[in-house]
């Protein structure tokens, strides 16, 4: 929870280094809280004529900028550009290769984006 918290006191902070573990937490309560907003959403009859969770779909779009954020700081403390976070728009292969990259391990010690935030 607090590595959640820490990537959305970082709203717009699209420099320096995030670890995996910051990544991946704030994707599973990104999941989570969408999931949520979503049953409950179904549960109470909240804007029935809509086939999308509206609720979701806002709690999206607030934290889009924070996602962002924490996926190029992720991509940074792999040594890469935060620019490539748009081979996500290639069909499958891209968000194959988006996630690997997101899966592997940071660069140790200080690289051009910062110092290494686990510390070693």
């Amino acid at each position: 929870m607090t590595y959640y918290l820490e990537s959305l006191q970082k709203y717009l902070v699209f420099s320096g280094r995030s670890r995996r573990k910051e990544y991946w937490f704030f994707v599973l309560f990104q999941i989570i809280i969408g999931l949520a907003l979503g049953v409950t959403e179904a549960v109470l009859g909240l804007f029935p004529t809509t086939d999308q969770s509206v609720l979701s779909s806002l709690w999206g779009l607030a934290t889009f900028l924070p996602g962002l954020g924490v996926a190029i700081r992720r991509l940074h403390d792999t040594d890469r550009s935060g620019w490539w976070i748009l081979f996500g728009f290639l069909p499958i292969i891209g968000v194959i290769v988006l996630i690997v990259f997101m899966c592997q391990d940071s660069t140790p010690g200080e690289n051009k984006y910062g110092a290494n935030p686990k510390g070693t």
